[in-house]
């Protein structure tokens, strides 16, 4: 015959499995609105970069170093968040978060790669803001309400950026991925706490 489980397992057994469900049902509140600004402003830096390239490949090497250092601005900032709230960064919501984001961001790589040998270049910048708007939203989905307002303002700068004049992509990448991590980051401050 199997002994019972003592109360006290029993107990913590019952206790895990609320954290655990709690912690699912939550929203991701890792993302820090500060290195949401600091991407924003160093996505600026980065469209005054680009726009003085002399081909668009060289603007495309731009953006791509600025990606890299967004990504290490984004987790150190939500790494900071998350000690300071005392937070797990990697919750069950914010592991949702991830694995919402990156299909879409590893889709753009590969899209990228794709646009550039056939020759379709011009339509990498717009194909950026709308997928990474795409992966916004679906991650967001997991966040507070902002993330995926940003991502929605993301998908429609992209889809104009593929409709507009190659002269203007610049001016899309700076508003999309400079002015409205600037925006968005500063609603988060505001409302969510850093």
């Amino acid at each position: 015959m199997k002994p019972m489980p003592a109360l006290h397992d029993r107990a913590m057994d019952n206790l895990r499995y609320i954290r655990e469900t709690m912690e699912r049902a939550t929203p991701f509140t890792g993302i820090s609105g500060r290195g949401e600004m600091a991407i924003g402003a160093t996505a600026l830096v980065a469209s005054v970069i680009a726009a003085r390239q002399p081909n668009f490949k060289f603007w495309v090497y731009t953006w791509l170093a600025e990606g890299f250092i967004s990504l290490l601005i984004g987790g150190w900032s939500m790494d900071r968040k998350a000690r300071a709230t005392q937070t797990a960064l990697f919750s069950g919501s914010g592991r949702k978060a991830l694995f919402s984001l990156a299909p879409s961001v590893i889709a753009g790589g590969l899209l990228t790669l794709v646009l550039a040998r056939s020759g379709q270049a011009e339509a990498i910048p717009g194909m950026w803001l709308l997928l990474y708007g795409t992966g916004v939203i679906t991650g967001g989905m997991f966040s507070v309400r902002a993330v995926p307002a940003m991502g929605l303002c993301f998908m429609v700068l992209g889809a104009l950026a593929l409709f507009s004049p190659a002269a203007w992509t610049n001016w899309f990448m700076a508003v999309g991925f400079g002015g409205l991590h600037v925006l968005f980051g500063a609603i988060i401050v505001r409302k969510y706490g850093g």
